[in-house]
């Protein structure tokens, strides 16, 4: 009898589980609420979590968007001590960061720890120079003032976020749940990862054609389509042509790639794409099967197909990839 696939041991965590979220007058209310929401909450099912708490860049209190006031129990030294600093959004991309703030986040990244920005946040990393010569992404109405202000950095427009390891920035507003839930699945591992997004009754990947870990996320657009995709998610292994699928779905080729752009935003063979390359990624990361074992499972047919969709869509090959997010 064929052995199951060795599973990997879920990862239990960053070394520093100490998270830093800035709050500063002019507040983004909805950016820091994602960092609360996927930072800050209790979580008695893992003893392990993240240690959550608030630095003050000003005095207080300070104003937040929605007539709110803010205090915080500390101010900047509160940095030094995290493993983990967000940014979430600035209260002006044209407000020059105070030079403290530039200085404490420059000593917390050079002692290792992860830097994260939600939407116009990037503009603060971005003026500690940390940025330069890397890659990051904003809300798509400031990347082209990211770009022209800042050209060292190579400006990703159209991601939701970048991770560039210890740095880490996301698109506008909403983005921010994409990459937290990115970095605890980086941290915590997918099953993890999931959970937490099940919690915020959010999908724990967003399609959108981004070079990013994402997946299709279950329209609700008719009960027959979502069955069929229901059912595609069942069969990833086996070849799915169109004439089968409007078959099952009792719809003409036609009326299906409508219904279906409609419901999703992309073409069934496209959808198809990205539910595999999710499959992949999560045998790739929770098991010992070979590439060609995971593209014969996934529906790819072959390993230079699973490889030629991986660099295309994740700008990794598989074998990067397990070496990167592999539970070891």
């Amino acid at each position: 009898m064929k052995k199951p696939p060795k599973r990997f041991r879920r990862p239990k965590g960053p070394a520093n589980r100490d998270v830093a979220v800035l709050v500063y007058d002019g507040l983004c209310t909805f950016e820091f609420g994602i960092a609360v929401e996927m930072f800050g909450l209790p979580r008695p099912e893992h003893d392990d979590w993240y240690r959550f708490g608030l630095c003050a860049v000003d005095d207080g209190p300070m104003r937040a968007a929605g007539g709110m006031r803010v205090l915080a129990d500390q101010g900047l030294e509160g940095i030094a001590r995290a493993g983990t600093v967000i940014v979430p959004g600035w209260r002006g991309i044209d407000s020059p960061p105070p030079a403290a703030l530039l200085d404490a986040l420059r000593r917390a990244h050079a002692r290792g720890a992860r830097l994260l920005s939600f939407c116009s946040g990037v503009f603060v990393l971005a003026a500690t120079g940390l940025l330069d010569g890397r890659q990051a992404t904003t809300h798509w109405r400031y990347a082209q003032a990211l770009a022209e202000r800042f050209p060292r950095i190579q400006v990703e427009p159209d991601v939701l976020y970048v991770d560039a390891g210890d740095l880490l920035t996301s698109a506008g507003s909403a983005a921010a749940l994409d990459l937290s839930l990115h970095l605890i699945r980086r941290d915590y591992g997918p099953e993890v990862a999931n959970a937490v997004a099940r919690r915020a009754v959010v999908p724990a990947h967003r399609d959108g054609g981004q070079a990013q870990f994402i997946q299709s996320p279950l329209p609700e657009q008719g009960a027959a389509l979502g069955k069929l995709l229901e059912w595609m998610r069942r069969h990833l292994d086996q070849s799915l042509p169109l004439s089968l699928l409007a078959e099952r779905a009792r719809m003409s080729e036609r009326t299906l790639l409508r219904r279906f752009e409609e419901a999703t935003g992309c073409s069934p063979k496209q959808w198809l794409t990205h539910e595999r390359l999710g499959r992949a990624r999560e045998l790739l990361e929770g098991s010992d099967m070979a590439v060609e074992r995971v593209a014969d499972v996934c529906g790819f047919g072959s390993a230079d197909t699973l490889r030629h969709h991986f660099r295309r869509s994740l700008k990794l090959s598989p074998a990067r990839y397990r070496e990167r997010f592999a539970h070891q």
